[in-house]
């Protein structure tokens, strides 16, 4: 498994993404819905790598003062081959890229074998995933589906440590 640190939503722009997740498992379609763990929430993730020491949580701190911070969710976005990951794109701001190199800086010391290439500064593509598993057939359902919202305006309100060895969630809080 792997270990993750995420960016949250308030409580507007979780709602709105999970109508969208609702919207894809009443179409009978995949949806983020399906996944009914207690950590699934609609996120962002900054940044992931094989392990992340719990020794960085503290130091993730010195990022809270930047939240909450406005996001806006755009188009649709797929990622993957065969079977597809569907997410909304979240259009990156000048601070929201200004936080995640700030959270990369703050972790790299924490990644024994280093963060994965695609989270890196300049390689990152921040979103938040709708739907995974989705065959070729049904992307354009799940597209239109995850399009109908149009861009949902909202915030990151939290940010959290994933750690997927253990399946522990972990707020950062100040």
């Amino acid at each position: 498994m792997v270990h993750s640190v995420e960016l949250t939503l308030d409580d507007a722009g979780d709602a709105a993404v999970r109508r969208i997740w609702t919207a894809l498992r009443d179409a009978g379609l995949p949806s983020q819905a399906d996944h009914t763990g207690a950590s699934n929430r609609p996120h962002t993730t900054l940044t992931v790598a094989e392990d992340i020491s719990r020794a960085a949580d503290p130091d993730l701190v010195a990022a809270l003062p930047r939240l909450p911070m406005p996001c806006r969710l755009g188009a649709p976005v797929v990622f993957g081959q065969g079977r597809y990951t569907v997410a909304l794109l979240v259009v990156p701001s000048v601070e929201l890229l200004d936080l995640h190199a700030q959270v990369h800086r703050i972790c790299l010391p924490h990644m024994a074998s280093g963060a994965l290439g695609h989270t890196g500064p300049g390689s990152w593509t921040p979103h938040v995933t709708v739907a995974r598993r989705v065959g070729a057939e049904q992307l354009a359902a799940v597209c239109e589906i995850a399009a109908a919202g149009r861009e949902i305006e909202g915030g990151f309100a939290g940010l959290r440590h994933w750690d997927g060895n253990a399946r522990i969630v972990q707020p950062i809080t100040g």
